[in-house]
């Protein structure tokens, strides 16, 4: 089923205008439940880890180091899992994607996020296209939320239109956490508070981050990038970065 008339002239609006788009609860609930098990076995395939390992990375302690056995995320996560693949190319996400970037996809940047209880993160305040070297704006960024997401367990949290300009930020390295992330004047942020099911697409220029988890529940999601088909990268290659895969068409 093609996408081009899935989403409303006023939905399509507004990704242009505000930067994102929220769809509550759109994936099958059995579809949620077969994939949180997937993720369930990675999760206790980290309990075994004492440091990081290939697209495994650990939660880290206030000096910057690994907590054995907590998983802080799985990087390339349908490589590591073709399962998962079967999620990026859920027709309820693919079908608004197709008519935001046309009817041939590719997806990159495959990641995993478990949000453990009790301080498990996932991404502070940063743009996506800061690590794609480019401010390019056909990619499509997208999280899915295995798990009910909100303020206690560290839910999305995005700046509207914050997209508009073009403008990629300085992010800086922080000794204790994985990544770059930049500093943000929140008084215009919003919470994307949503449950089980729900999928998030976004511009890659929009600011976005996310709080840690403080509540006992965890907060499975994934997070991953579309693309047409066609787009050309020197940093994400179609055809030799091994977590780069055609969803849809070509």
């Amino acid at each position: 089923m093609g996408g081009s008339g899935v989403l409303t002239n006023d939905e399509k609006i507004h990704f242009r205008e505000e930067g994102y788009l929220v769809f509550p609860g759109v994936i099958p609930e059995e579809r949620v439940v077969f994939y949180r098990s997937v993720f369930d076995e990675m999760v206790e395939r980290a309990r075994k880890m004492a440091a990081a390992e290939p697209h495994w990375s650990l939660e880290l302690d206030d000096e910057g180091e690994p907590i054995p056995g907590l998983l802080h995320k799985v990087q390339g996560v349908c490589v590591v899992d073709s399962r998962i693949l079967e999620l990026a190319r859920e027709p309820a996400v693919l079908d608004r994607v197709e008519a935001l970037v046309g009817p041939e996809i590719d997806v990159f940047g495959t990641k995993f996020f478990p949000k453990l209880p009790g301080g498990g993160s996932s991404v502070y305040w940063h743009q996506d296209n800061f690590y794609f070297g480019t401010n390019s704006d056909v990619i499509v960024s997208c999280g899915i939320y295995l798990e009910t997401s909100d303020e206690a367990n560290g839910c999305l949290t995005v700046v509207p239109a914050s997209h508009l300009s073009g403008e990629i930020a300085e992010h800086e390295k922080r000794v204790n956490s994985h990544g770059s992330w930049m500093q943000v004047d929140e008084a215009r942020a919003i919470q994307v508070e949503v449950p089980p099911g729900s999928v998030v697409l976004f511009s890659a220029n929009l600011l976005h981050g996310a709080l840690d988890n403080t509540s006992e529940r965890s907060r499975y999601s994934t997070a991953w990038h579309y693309v047409p088909a066609a787009f050309v990268s020197d940093r994400f290659i179609k055809g030799e970065y091994e977590d780069r895969h055609t969803v849809r068409g070509a």
